[in-house]
């Protein structure tokens, strides 16, 4: 009796949490052709190409970030298929060899899973987390360190009603039209989107801040969860909620500007920074216990399902959460089922500089690529 035919080159499909410091990019997307900008999504792929895939790698990127925002934890997934006769690779060895091939030095892989060959990064996402940074007590933007520059939103205010910027949150929960803090260029067809949580808080004192300035200045964290984001929603409804914080607007003009529906108003298009913003989490369902840390939450417990936490770099415990020492940023934040959040990336490129509070109008209308 015949042996039967071959086996031929078996692909598969992989989840992999990544992060970056989105300042030297032009968004978290490859720019293609001959152009001088880049994405993270560029130097991803061509870490990749060392993996001698039969089928050249190729990134479908979770959340889309715009150029200059950042992320502790993206996602993406990738097909890998290996010459015939050879075992795919394990995820702790796919997370190492990204690593190891990766160009840039501020662009990290986390974390790697297999996952079912329909599985789509994008899609499946339940729950997309973002969180803005703000600093207040920086009348001059070389008043504030320059480990934390490009990594907050610098205000010249002493101080933030953060009373009443928690109000006006209060407006934005639940489900709404949210068509007033949409920017154009969005490629959605719907602008209805439930926001499950926004919060505002204040953060430490930055261990990259000199006692002596740590009195003048404070750190704020806004933060914000739902399935799936406009646009620039993320930091349209920061613009507001920090007028809201100077007095500009109260919170009840926020409710009248949601129901407005008017992208083009007077207040709603203005755009926060895009330095300040981070990608907390993304979040998808079946994957047990996966990212149930918190900013500064609990260690979840890991499944054999889900992988040991060794490929995450040298990491320690301290006070119940983990951080990495390369970094106070560096915390994996992937998935919990019951929670989500994204926003889009237009292709325009880079922010111009402004001053630190500047609170830029928009006056393009970008050709949007992409995610909702």
């Amino acid at each position: 009796m015949g042996s039967g035919p071959a086996a031929g080159p078996v692909r598969a499909r992989y989840l992999v949490y990544f992060q970056y410091l989105g300042t030297g990019f032009n968004g978290v997307a490859a720019v293609r052709g001959a152009q001088r900008a880049v994405g993270v999504q560029n130097y991803l792929e061509e870490a990749a190409e060392r993996l001698k895939s039969v089928v050249p790698v190729k990134f479908v990127i979770s959340s889309r970030t715009d150029a200059g925002v950042h992320a502790l934890s993206n996602a993406a997934h990738l097909d890998v298929q290996r010459r015939s006769g050879q075992p795919p690779f394990s995820p702790e060895v796919l997370t190492q060899a990204l690593n190891t091939h990766l160009k840039h030095p501020a662009i990290r892989v986390l974390q790697a899973f297999r996952v079912h060959s329909d599985f789509h990064a994008r899609y499946a996402a339940t729950s997309r987390t973002y969180l803005y940074r703000l600093a207040t007590g920086c009348p001059r933007p070389d008043q504030l360190s320059v480990f934390e520059r490009n990594r907050c939103w610098a205000l010249r205010a002493d101080y933030l009603d953060v009373a009443a910027m928690q109000e006006a949150a209060q407006h934005l929960l639940g489900t709404h039209d949210f068509s007033a803090f949409q920017s154009a260029g969005s490629p959605s067809t719907s602008s209805v989107r439930t926001l499950r949580r926004a919060s505002v808080s204040p953060d430490p004192a930055s261990p990259f801040v000199l006692p002596q300035e740590s009195r003048r200045l404070r750190f704020w964290t806004l933060e914000f969860e739902s399935q799936s984001f406009l646009y620039r929603q993320v930091r349209r409804m920061t613009a507001i909620l920090v007028a809201v914080g100077l007095g500009t607007l109260t919170p009840t003009e926020v409710k009248v500007i949601l129901e407005s529906r008017d992208p083009l108003g007077r207040h709603q298009t203005r755009v926060a920074p895009a330095h300040g913003l981070f990608l907390k989490s993304v979040l998808y369902e079946g994957l047990k216990d996966l990212g149930k840390r918190r900013w500064r939450g609990e260690v979840p417990d890991y499944t054999p399902l889900i992988g040991p936490l060794s490929s995450l770099g040298p990491c320690w415990r301290r006070s119940s959460w983990w951080q990495c020492p390369h970094s106070p940023y560096v915390v994996l934040t992937a998935g919990n089922p019951s929670c989500a959040q994204q926003e889009n990336q237009g292709p325009e490129g880079r922010e111009t500089p402004g001053q630190p509070e500047d609170l830029r109008r928009e006056t393009s209308d970008p050709k949007a690529g992409g995610l909702e």
